[in-house]
């Protein structure tokens, strides 16, 4: 059965970081004049509007903590109905403090997701050349 759920759409700000998801690698926006992570990525630095950006690679051992998170008891759009409920997190990464992903997490029941809980980052490959990073529980 093909994927039936929306394929997030690469473009000229982004294209970096899906290359890395679909290699299975976390690359994060680094401007080099204020030296901060910018994401989600864009032109220019949201902190001091340089064009001096650069792409840091994270590797594919990422850890974070959840920052906030939400469970989804109805599909907001297609192809999500078979996978209610849904937990929908904000991480924060343990590398990179001031940067927070959007995620499912995955492998766990809705009611053990905690604020502060420890994730790891897993790759769901959803077609031959697409993967989206999602979350799962730390041991």
């Amino acid at each position: 059965m093909s994927y039936q759920k929306p394929i997030p759409l690469k473009n000229q700000d982004n294209q970096p970081y899906w290359d890395g998801a679909d290699r299975h690698e976390l690359l994060i926006q680094t401007c080099e004049s204020c030296h901060q992570y910018a994401h989600p990525p864009g032109p220019a630095c949201a902190k001091c509007g340089s064009t001096e950006l650069r792409w840091e690679n994270f590797g594919s051992n990422i850890k974070g903590t959840i920052y906030s998170f939400v469970v989804s008891y109805r599909p907001f759009l297609p192809g999500f109905q078979n996978d209610l409920p849904l937990t929908i997190a904000i991480v924060e990464l343990e590398k990179a403090p001031n940067v927070r992903l959007i995620g499912n997490v995955l492998e766990c029941n809705p009611e053990d997701v905690k604020i502060g809980m420890s994730v790891k980052m897993t790759w769901q490959n959803i077609t031959d050349n697409r993967a989206l990073p999602q979350w799962i529980p730390a041991p």
